[in-house]
């Protein structure tokens, strides 16, 4: 297979990561806003877990760029997953809908900052639909024996797409209905948060969201106990504003 287009090179160059036109090996749909994408490329563009790729998609008038977490990946294979929406209109949903087996696709990875925080003796995910892929495959580097809390916000009971664990760690998960909201509205969450019941010790929180809801969850775990230093977070969307070329919510 030719070679990643050169703005790809180029990007992975200055970011310090790697960069590879990897192929579409299987996709799969997951729930009526959540379709699966396969890709075989190379291995050290996944990252450990909570890291995310920048992919290359094209519409009718430009190439532009959006980032996905990672969901799974296998070295032995050269094989990675990403869960992507589709519920909305847009670049990379419309990538997702239409990928098919042996469809081409620039990759530049890995990307981001967010871990596991490996001291912590429980770990609780909050977001929306964005959020599952890096949520599960965080939590399924907890180390047994451990926690792991899930607050999930999705629009469609069918959307309510869990993952198996090792029977060892402690799972709680709560799927929290959208009903009408609209997805920036946080009050689902917030909710959810005050009335779920958080194990003793020190723990951690990952929150993966729209801005606003992220800022709104932020400030709602803190109430609970938990330090800015507990909490690790990241703006998936804003809502109103199409992401920017590099993948990222635009800044206000």
């Amino acid at each position: 297979m030719p070679s990643a287009h050169r703005s790809t090179l180029d990007l992975a160059a200055r970011l310090g990561v790697h960069a590879d036109r990897c192929r579409v090996v299987a996709t799969r749909e997951l729930s009526p806003s959540l379709r699966e994408i396969a890709l075989h490329g190379d291995p050290r563009l996944v990252g450990e877990p909570g890291r995310d790729v920048m992919v290359r998609v094209s519409d009718a008038e430009r190439s532009t760029r959006r980032r996905y977490s990672v969901r799974w990946a296998d070295a032995s294979t050269h094989r990675f997953g990403l869960w992507v929406s589709v519920a909305h209109e847009g670049p990379g949903a419309s990538w997702a809908r239409q990928a098919v087996v042996g469809q081409p696709v620039d990759v530049v990875g890995p990307r981001g900052k967010i871990g596991l925080a490996a001291n912590a003796s429980w770990h609780l995910f909050v977001g929306d639909l964005t959020a599952l892929a890096a949520a599960y495959r965080l939590a399924e580097s907890i180390q047994v024996p451990g926690r792991a809390l899930f607050v999930l916000e999705i629009a469609d009971d069918a959307d309510a797409v869990t993952a198996a664990f090792d029977p060892g760690l402690g799972v709680t998960g709560i799927f929290v209905d959208r009903r009408d909201r609209a997805p920036s509205d946080p009050t689902g969450l917030i909710s959810a948060l005050t009335a779920v019941e958080l194990p003793p010790g020190d723990g951690h929180a990952y929150v993966f969201a729209e801005a606003g809801v992220s800022r709104a969850v932020r400030a709602a775990l803190a109430t609970r106990g938990l330090s800015a230093e507990a909490v690790s977070h990241k703006a998936y969307w804003r809502a109103g504003r199409h992401n920017a070329d590099n993948g990222e919510p635009e800044r206000d």
